[in-house]
């Protein structure tokens, strides 16, 4: 069964779990990872992310598309451009959260964007996946739907009525560019002079990695670079923070 969430609350369980946020999370986490950065620590809130605060861990974030006033970075994945090391701690109004809650209702959790599409789908198997939609303030958003649409279709599981509504909101756009800049987000993006995300978020396969949460503690997902079989793990959740 291939099936999708639309917004984070509506997902009651998964095997595997593939939590979209296009704009922008799960994309910056892709690019993180790419650039060099060992871990991303997804927080669910600004203050979880700065209790975990130290020397050699970059604080992003965002509420609102805006950054978070005293942290290093945005949620923008094309704050990562260069070479990074460490670990990320990131925290957003939408996806972050969202990778949290998946964690808590499935036995695995990866993370796709258009960015990664191709990566993430050699490494899917073809059924029994569930698509989680990090939506906006908990609804639904279009780009998010719009993806979760594309992989539907491109696995070979029986699709429910939620990943068939997908694949004909995905169909009725005549490109990525298009269904991306089709939604609220996008607008505000735009009204906030972060134009060139919204380009960068709309390229498919461009980074050949597949982000996994691989631990968790409350509030925190910790999220590394898959390995070669990465589904294939179960999760080890009793490190602490501390020890990571």
């Amino acid at each position: 069964m291939v099936d999708i969430a639309f917004t984070p609350g509506e997902l009651e369980g998964a095997e595997i779990a593939v939590v979209i946020d296009v704009l922008r999370a799960t994309t910056t986490v892709a690019a993180a990872l790419d650039a060099g950065h060992e871990r991303v620590l997804c927080c669910t809130d600004v203050e979880t992310a700065e209790r975990l605060r130290a020397p050699d861990r970059v604080l992003a974030g965002e509420r609102g598309c805006e950054a978070i006033p005293g942290f290093d970075r945005g949620n923008s994945p094309l704050g990562f451009a260069g070479t990074g090391s460490g670990d990320v701690v990131l925290s957003t109004t939408n996806g972050t959260r969202a990778i949290i809650a998946a964690v808590e209702r499935s036995s695995h959790v990866v993370l796709a964007s258009l960015a990664n599409l191709e990566a993430v789908l050699k490494e899917l198997p073809k059924d029994d996946v569930t698509m989680v939609c990090a939506g906006t303030n908990g609804g639904m958003a279009i780009e998010d739907v719009y993806l979760a649409g594309i992989i539907a279709q491109r696995l070979d599981g029986e699709p429910t009525d939620a990943a068939l509504i997908a694949t004909r909101v995905a169909s009725g756009y005549a490109n990525h560019q298009e269904a991306l800049d089709a939604g609220a987000n996008a607008r505000v993006l735009r009204e906030t002079d972060q134009h060139a995300d919204i380009e960068y978020c709309a390229r498919e396969s461009i980074l050949d990695l597949v982000p996994q949460v691989t631990d968790s503690m409350p509030g925190v997902a910790i999220v590394t670079r898959a390995p070669a079989r990465p589904l294939a793990r179960s999760h080890n959740r009793s490190q602490s923070m501390e020890d990571s």
